[in-house]
């Protein structure tokens, strides 16, 4: 019709309907998929399988926010049915990639039982690469955080699942799936065995001409998996001093790269594992505040130092939103915000502060026209609207912001 956006655009809402994926949009992208498939072989291919796996997927997490049960059930069949089809593919029957992603897809469609059967699966077909295997290591730490999200508190973590996939990982055997009991000296020995894998990889990215991209995203899913097995073993303490070790030494491989070679290529690794490293740390912290008491203050300070390193990383301003909506304070976040703002080009954290304001708004109203006889009202806040107004009108006039049509188009509708 020629004004229907391609895809989805799922900021918006529109009364009670949020924005979804468009019949035009989703067949104009689903006959990209299948042309470029019948041009592709070998590794191209199953590369174009995996992202259409991953554009499956996220619109099976699209259904699962919007509590939509019958669109969830035929989007899960057509997805699976697309899943089993590429695994079916000689090319693809031994890619760990897409095995993770078809185990992650079963797992969201609360098909938990067949899920695990899957990642054991491809974890008996892998073979014993153990933690120098970059896809093995990927697979295991998939399979660990999911099972960790069962748990309703990390007392008597020690025989979960979770640490029998991560002290199978440093066995370099075959897998064997999971018996109900994981005896302790397997844990001593896992423990050992991470804490030299981990040295020693921090060791090599500290040679400059070795920060090849295997590296880098090899150390990541190691740190991921040797955090998770201190967590669970030991405690949150432990986990944290590991990201910490991990970042502190990637940001010193990174800068005497910087300095020596000025390979702006292998910079660019160093930063993005550095990212990656965060990300885990972060979410692991949120985690285990759900889960048990912790105070707010270290994962408040993990956040605001990731996002003044990285402004435009999406997943860190939503746990930066999550964690200040708890607040009654908005002043720290609006300084925050303005700070950053300030600093960067990038275009989220305009985008975030408004959304931020935004959803104090719908509080500040829903507070106040709560019908139950005599109102405190709890925010005693007026001229957000106005705020709301001044913050698009700044987004609009910076440079990335004028280009932006998510951006206008938000502000419109925040108008109307």
């Amino acid at each position: 019709s020629g004004f229907n956006s391609i895809g989805h655009m799922d900021t918006m809402s529109r009364g009670r309907h949020q924005i979804g994926h468009y019949k035009e949009g989703e067949e104009f992208i689903q006959n990209v998929f299948h042309v470029l498939s019948q041009l592709f072989t070998g590794k191209e291919k199953s590369n174009l399988a995996i992202c259409w796996l991953q554009y499956e997927i996220s619109k099976v997490i699209q259904c699962l926010q919007a509590k939509k049960k019958k669109k969830l059930k035929a989007q899960g069949r057509k997805s699976k049915k697309l899943a089993k089809n590429f695994l079916k593919a000689p090319d693809n029957r031994n890619n760990l990639s897409l095995w993770k992603l078809y185990a992650y897809l079963e797992w969201l469609l609360g098909n938990t039982d067949d899920s695990r059967k899957v990642f054991d699966t491809a974890l008996c077909t892998a073979g014993a690469g153990g933690l120098r295997s970059a896809q093995l290591c990927s697979l295991s730490l998939l399979y660990a955080q999911l099972e960790v999200e069962l748990l309703e508190s990390t007392e008597g973590a020690v025989t979960s699942r979770a640490v029998h996939i991560l002290t199978k990982l440093t066995e370099n055997g075959p897998y064997v799936p999971y018996s109900g009991q994981v005896l302790p000296v397997n844990v001593l020995k896992a423990r050992k065995t991470y804490e030299h894998a981990l040295q020693d990889y921090l060791s090599k990215t500290a040679v400059p001409d070795q920060g090849q991209v295997n590296d880098t995203d090899q150390l990541v899913n190691l740190v991921g998996c040797y955090a998770l097995f201190q967590y669970l073993t030991v405690g949150i303490d432990a986990a944290v001093s590991i990201y910490t070790q991990a970042s502190e030494k990637l940001e010193v491989s990174g800068s005497q790269k910087c300095e020596n070679t000025g390979e702006n290529f292998g910079i660019l690794n160093f930063l993005t594992a550095l990212e990656a490293v965060t990300l885990l740390h972060t979410n692991l912290l949120r985690f285990h505040m759900k889960i048990s008491v912790y105070p707010l203050n270290p994962l408040r300070e993990a956040l605001t130092e990731a996002l003044k390193r990285y402004p435009s990383n999406q997943s860190l301003w939503r746990s930066y939103i999550h964690i200040q909506r708890k607040s009654h304070s908005a002043s720290k976040a609006r300084r925050f915000f303005d700070s950053v703002t300030r600093s960067t080009n990038s275009l989220e954290p305009w985008l975030f502060a408004i959304q931020a304001e935004q959803m104090r708004k719908k509080l500040t109203e829903k507070v106040q026209r709560a019908d139950v006889g005599e109102i405190h009202c709890t925010i005693p806040e007026t001229g957000l609207t106005n705020r709301i107004v001044a913050l698009f009108e700044h987004a609009v006039q910076s440079e990335n912001g004028t280009h932006c049509p998510l951006l206008w188009r938000m502000y419109l509708n925040f108008m109307v």
